[in-house]
């Protein structure tokens, strides 16, 4: 030991296994995974649901956007706003995560609507239920779509959060 504690810190670090991000193509409402998964997206703060991913998370279940909705209608009694995750079961083993990370639904004089700092909040609780359920996660390019954000910040933010903890993830390329 060379007194500073280096030599446990190296120790603990080569025990760390830090699991890569996998990025594939196919439809991220159909994780190509088993055992227990969270597919997580991104919403606004509106309480729109309408359009881009969501239709096609609505297509397969309808509890997400039912959820998403009275979440926000009871607003003023709950958590809903920026950075915040509500997780939905749809079967047995799936799970989705809606994460408010999207301010409004237009790029204005703020630049586009992704909030990264949300995003951030968001992820690191959907990795606290994903560590809890023993899950994987899957999302598409989460932010990267109506949010207007780019995939060089929100995929560090996605490793950071999940893959540097040990949580499976994958990132879908739809067809």
């Amino acid at each position: 030991m060379n007194g500073n504690g280096l030599d446990d810190r190296l120790r603990r670090w080569e025990h760390h296994r830090v699991v890569p991000l996998r990025i594939i193509r196919g439809d991220a409402t159909s994780p190509q995974a088993k055992g227990p998964k969270i597919i997580a997206h991104i919403c606004n703060d509106l309480g729109g649901w309408g359009k881009g991913f969501v239709l096609a998370v609505s297509h397969r279940w309808p509890e997400p956007e039912r959820a998403y909705r009275q979440w926000h209608r009871e607003r003023s009694d709950n958590d809903f706003g920026l950075g915040a995750t509500q997780l939905i079961q749809v079967r047995p083993d799936t799970w989705v995560a809606n994460m408010v990370a999207q301010r409004g639904i237009r790029t204005g004089s703020g630049g586009p609507p992704i909030r990264y700092g949300a995003v951030e909040r968001c992820l690191t609780v959907v990795a606290e239920h994903a560590a809890r359920l023993s899950a994987t996660v899957h999302m598409p390019r989460i932010g990267c779509g109506l949010a207007g954000g780019r995939w060089e910040r929100i995929e560090p933010l996605v490793i950071a959060t999940l893959c540097d903890h040990d949580i499976a993830t994958t990132v879908y390329d739809h067809d």
